[in-house]
């Protein structure tokens, strides 16, 4: 069925609710599964209305994912969900069916699948591309235990596009595993697919034949009638000589119609009786039985909670700060070209795209090859922009140490989502980035306290002559005037915020990088209020170079530094500090704020930085509780 709203009020899912095992599935008639497959989309629509999250991917695999538990015994047999935010009804399927609406809440489900909520979720995703080779790995593993079974892996086209995917392919075959890999294309990532991977999908789809499988295993070849598919007219089908995957040395089997359910069990069942490296080739439609998920697929990627009582931030999004002056500096500069791995939108390039299209490049999800072609492209004299998230910014690290800075190349690295992400939860912090990139020589590595500092730092790493990073958080800014105009600031130079209680002798020095700078000044001004003690406050704004002099000034007269950082503790912004006051000679008492070591479940970026100890309330407590343990008296 098609629905046009998302329901409010649970249901009522009879089949579903006797379904709290996939072998209590497994005991249906296989002419039930279509009112299983619609009573679980009415449910993954009332769920994620209640929870926000992930929504087209979802309903695009309801008949998918019926049809892998029904076929397969697990968890004994092994799926993996690549990227994983289409696990909703796979979660819904394997005994957490009513908690799906405490998912990306605290202490509620994963927004992703995780090993330690389910014997179901096999491998811990989050990132793409990343499911073929660890199923090729449990198949391998398997096979060395003497104990087979069927492993599936399954990915979608977008994810497909990585290194990764086609270095485990590649390895299954050498290896003649027994993998099966459905590749679920709905020629979406989060936007539309792009590249030359995409056009050989659409070429095998419009070729006017299909490789099928019979109930005893054998393949043949026979046309397809057409249909209707993503608002374009398409045929299934394949010509095997231009096959890519059967070029590798997969047997391919495919396309099918991913929503008919009973067609894909039966092709299931045959699959399970060849081995080897085996590809499922199935057309799935993204938001599939929601009438505007279907017309609008990048608007419903994701969702926020229906019933969401939230103030609304009127602030700009950091993203959309990004994204104005990335326009702004292409206007006054021809040089500049701007990178994303497949996150224009997110990222807040769409208005980019359409004004400077020859100046935009989509390079689908491979974030190895983004950095490097920035690289290729400095090279020539211009002045790449790569706009990324910090949590993938790590899938290219190699290509930033070795094809960027070690040829100290002009690359300007615009690092969203810094930070905690909240909902997203562990898979998608960008809580290593200052220590991955500080220990790189020729960085230039800088936070900002604000949107219109944000702004700036941005003009002021455009123009430097070497690898630049600006990394800033998810969501809205604090609400401070943007100045329009761009202005450069002066190259590792703090800004000293503000100075309570001058008078007194003994001082408390906050040093507080990038997001974290609002909440010390709070904490400060009410230390300030309740006590008396100097208590001085630095935007520190660079992390490398940190402001030497400035730490030189201020150890002379400071009792205790404590630094401040949306980071983790280990390696951050804090420890940079340490390492220079050290080097320096300053023996002084120094408290690290930052996020521990350890990796933090879900939950709202609120709550997420209560529990870390960094809103102002937090800030105030430690910073409070270290001076006392000094056997200072003036705070008692």
């Amino acid at each position: 069925m098609l629905y046009t709203q998302i329901p409010t009020r649970r249901p009522v899912t009879p089949l579903l609710d006797t379904i709290d095992h996939p072998q209590q599935l497994r005991r249906l008639e296989r002419g039930q599964l279509e009112k299983v497959a619609d009573e679980l989309r009415q449910y993954i629509l009332y769920a994620a209305g209640q929870s926000g999250g992930h929504f087209g991917a979802n309903l695009g695999v309801i008949e998918l994912t019926v049809a892998l538990h029904y076929c397969f015994n697990t968890p004994h047999d092994r799926l993996i969900w690549d990227v994983g935010h289409q696990a909703y009804p796979h979660k819904a399927l394997t005994g957490r069916r009513e908690q799906l609406i405490t998912i990306r809440s605290k202490d509620g489900l994963a927004a992703f699948p995780t090993r330690e909520e389910s014997v179901f979720d096999t491998f811990g995703v989050g990132h793409s591309s990343t499911a073929i080779s660890a199923g090729l790995g449990m198949a391998l593993a398997r096979r060395y235990q003497k104990d087979p079974c069927e492993v599936v892996a399954i990915i979608g086209d977008g994810a497909m596009t990585a290194g990764m995917a086609f270095e485990a392919m590649n390895d299954a075959v050498a290896h003649q595993a027994n993998l099966i890999v459905v590749l679920n294309d709905n020629d979406m990532s989060i936007s539309c697919s792009t590249g030359g991977f995409a056009k050989h999908l659409a070429a095998i789809w419009e070729s006017g034949q299909s490789v099928h499988i019979s109930e005893s295993g054998e393949a043949f070849v026979q046309p397809h009638p057409e249909w209707l598919y993503n608002s374009r007219l398409h045929r299934s089908a394949t010509d095997a000589a231009d096959n890519l995957f059967k070029a590798i040395g997969f047997d391919y089997f495919g396309p099918f119609d991913g929503h008919d359910v009973q067609q894909l069990t039966q092709v299931f069942q045959a699959l399970k009786k060849r081995s080897g490296p085996r590809l499922i080739h199935i057309y799935t439609k993204k938001g599939k039985g929601f009438e505007p998920a279907e017309a609008d697929q990048i608007k419903y990627h994701a969702i926020s909670k229906i019933n969401s009582a939230a103030a609304a931030n009127l602030a700009p999004k950091y993203a959309d700060v990004f994204g104005q002056w990335l326009c702004d500096q292409a206007a006054q500069d021809d040089r500049l070209l701007a990178i994303t791995p497949a996150m224009c939108e997110g990222s807040g390039m769409v208005q980019f795209a359409k004004q400077f299209p020859e100046r935009f490049f989509d390079v689908a999800i491979a974030e190895q090859h983004a950095v490097t072609l920035a690289a290729g492209m400095a090279c020539e004299g211009l002045k790449p922009v790569v706009a990324i998230y910090s949590t993938f910014l790590q899938r290219g690290y190699d290509q930033l140490v070795h094809d960027v800075a070690l040829q100290n190349l002009d690359v300007t690295f615009a690092i969203d989502r810094a930070g905690l992400v909240g909902e997203d939860g562990p898979t998608h912090a960008g809580a290593y980035d200052y220590a991955f990139m500080r220990t790189i020589p020729n960085m230039l590595i800088m936070a900002p306290k604000d949107e219109n500092e944000c702004r700036q730092m941005l003009h002021t790493g455009y123009l430097y002559n070497g690898p630049a990073a600006i990394r800033y958080p998810r969501g809205n800014g604090i609400g401070v005037e943007i100045q329009q105009q761009l202005t450069a600031l002066e190259l590792g130079k703090a800004e000293v915020l503000a100075y309570f209680n001058e008078h007194c002798d003994e001082q408390i020095t906050l040093l507080a990088f990038g997001s974290r700078v609002s909440a010390t000044l709070e904490a400060a001004q009410k230390l300030a209020l309740l006590h008396e003690v100097a208590i001085c406050v630095v935007n520190m704004r660079f992390i490398k170079p940190l402001d030497q002099q400035l730490l030189n000034e201020l150890a002379v007269k400071t009792n205790l530094f404590v630094t401040i950082e949306e980071h983790a503790v280990m390696a951050g912004a804090g420890s940079a500090v340490n390492e220079y006051l050290a080097q320096a000679h300053w023996v002084k008492p120094i408290l690290n704020l930052g996020l521990a070591d350890t990796f933090m479940h879900q939950a709202s970026h609120a709550q997420m930085l209560q529990h870390a100890g960094l809103d102002a309330q937090g800030i105030e407590k430690s910073v409070q509780h270290a001076w006392l343990k000094l056997g200072q008296t003036s705070l008692s």
